[in-house]
Parts: structure tokens; C-alpha cells; sequence
């Protein structure tokens, strides 16, 4: 019969206890070739039968399945992310290039202000930059929004970055727009030594869109993009 399982089998015929004892005698890594045979087994749980290797058994199988179900979780969660980054790079990918078709500086602050928000899938792109009422003529254009001295610092503090969740849009930040902000990643944009400091915020009516601790590799690659292609509309040194 050691072969019999091997082969197409005969639907007369009977398969006892004994031939698929015989078979697993015969085939003793059959579980872990065929990990998913254990979730077809209910083993025994009789304590009074005297047999202490029955209680190993159960409590075997019982561990192979439940590591089973552990490795099919971590395998989906890791495919998820995969394609959830992939998916992210690429909406970066189309942003980037969608800020280099920029014909000139008024479209390109139209593109941060607007356009990202469709292809990022957040609700509020918005780039403020700090005045000191006297450089207002330069960055009187729709879309940028204006504070005072001293400002982004106060937010910021020394940090390049802050992701946020679960928290009310500030309305300098975010203007009429704010109560729809529940989660957001600001990033500070340095363009040059010659111009006042300034932020770009993403805006997120989910609350968990952006949350501490995620990865900020793509929006800061997409932030120093930015950066370098307003010195050159500008026409700033570093």
C-alpha cells in the first residue's frame, strides 16, 4: 500500500487506519511537504487512554497549525506592504514629473497647491513660507500662504519633518480647509540661504493617512525636488 496514495485511486476501494499508518511510516516528512494535511486532522484529546505521547501529539498538531496560520499572515501582510510601497513610489514617480512639465513658476506652485492632491490622494497640499512685510510683492501668488516671523520655528522646532494623526487642521496652515483636516505630514522646505523659511503640508481627512513613526524616504525626495526646482525658477543660489 506504500504506493497506493502515490497513484489515482480506485473509488471502491477502501482505505484503512492501517494503510495510512503504513503510509506515514513510510513517509515521515508527509506534514511538512503537505502543510496544509494538518488542518485536516483532529487529534486526540482522551488523557485516560494512558498514552502521554497522545497529549504530544495534540498539542504538535496544534502548534503546526497555529505557526501555519502565523506564516500565512506575515506572508500577506508583507505582500500588502509591498504592494501598497510600490504603489506609493509610483504616485511619487507621477508627482515629480508632473512638477517638472511645469511651464512656468505660477503653474508649478498651481501643480504643489492642486494637482498633487488628485495624484497623491490626500485632500490638502499647502506650501507656507514666513514674511517679515517686506518680501509680500514675491510671494503674492494663489496657493502660497503667508505667517509671520518666527512661525514655522515655533512648529517645528529643530525637526525636519512632523507626521501627525488623529488631530484638527491648524487654519494658517490650512485656511477655510482646516476643519477637514484629521491627519497630516509637514516637511520643511529649504530652497536657500536667501529666502525666509518655509513648509509644505499634506492635509488628510482620514486620521490615519499619516501617523509618528512611518517612513518619509518618498515625500522628502519629493520635497527636495521641489526645493531644487524653485531655486532654478527663482534663480537663487544655494
Amino acid at each position: 500500500m506504500s504506493d497506493s496514495m502515490s497513484k489515482e485511486i480506485d473509488t471502491d476501494t477502501i482505505i484503512s487506519k492501517e494503510d495510512v499508518l503504513a503510509y506515514l511510516a513510510a513517509n515521515p516528512n508527509f506534514l511538512q511537504t503537505t502543510p496544509e494535511a494538518a488542518d485536516l486532522l483532529v487529534p486526540s484529546k482522551d488523557k485516560s487512554n494512558g498514552r502521554k505521547v497522545a497529549d504530544f501529539q495534540y498539542y504538535l498538531v496544534e502548534k503546526a497549525r497555529a505557526d501555519k496560520a502565523t506564516v500565512e499572515k506575515q506572508t500577506a501582510d508583507i505582500i500588502e506592504n509591498a504592494r501598497s510601497n510600490m504603489h506609493n513610489l509610483t504616485r511619487i514617480h507621477t508627482a515629480v514629473l508632473k512638477l517638472l512639465e511645469a511651464e512656468c513658476f505660477q503653474e508649478f506652485i498651481h501643480v504643489i497647491t492642486m494637482d498633487l492632491n488628485a495624484i497623491l490622494n490626500i485632500d490638502l497640499t499647502c506650501l507656507v513660507v514666513e514674511s517679515n512685510g517686506h518680501n509680500m510683492s514675491a510671494l503674492n501668488l494663489n496657493g502660497i500662504r503667508i505667517v509671520p516671523e518666527g512661525t514655522i520655528n515655533t512648529w517645528m522646532g529643530d525637526k525636519e519633518h512632523i507626521l501627525e494623526s488623529d488631530i484638527h487642521g491648524i487654519e494658517q496652515i490650512y485656511g477655510g480647509g482646516a476643519g477637514l483636516v484629521r491627519s497630516q505630514a509637514i516637511l520643511r522646505i529649504d530652497v536657500s540661504q536667501n529666502t525666509p523659511p518655509a513648509i509644505l503640508a499634506f492635509g488628510s481627512r482620514n486620521p490615519e493617512t499619516f501617523q509618528q513613526g512611518q517612513g518619509t524616504e518618498l515625500i522628502s525626495f519629493m520635497t527636495r525636488v521641489i526645493e531644487r526646482s524653485m531655486r532654478a525658477w527663482l534663480h537663487l543660489p544655494l
